[in-house]
């Protein structure tokens, strides 16, 4: 299964924009925001969730599959799936997540 999908929303990312395509996909969307570094390691949740970068760069691991989201990138996590986050980009990263 194919967890990123590249250039989903075109930069600069316009919240707008991502929580209107989400909503019609049934997700929510807010907006988190990660100093260099930060990780984030080991969530499970019971539902799917969706995660697009609007700054910087974020390394995710999900299941088996790692991959560098960076802005315009959606990511996908499937339900009941092990995923972990960290912000890989020199400065702040902005990123949108939504559960469905």
């Amino acid at each position: 299964m194919e967890i990123l999908r590249r250039n989903k929303f075109p930069p600069p990312v316009r919240r707008e924009a991502v929580a209107r395509d989400w909503a019609g996909r049934g997700y929510s969307c807010a907006l988190f925001t990660d100093p260099p570094g930060r990780e984030w390691n080991g969530f499970v949740h019971a539902t799917d969730e969706l995660v697009t970068v609007v700054e910087g760069r974020l390394r995710m691991t999900v299941g088996a599959e790692t991959c560098i989201a960076e802005p315009g990138d959606e990511v996908f996590i499937p339900r009941n799936t092990e995923h972990s986050v960290k912000n890989v980009h020199s400065g702040t990263s902005r990123w949108l997540y939504g559960y469905g």
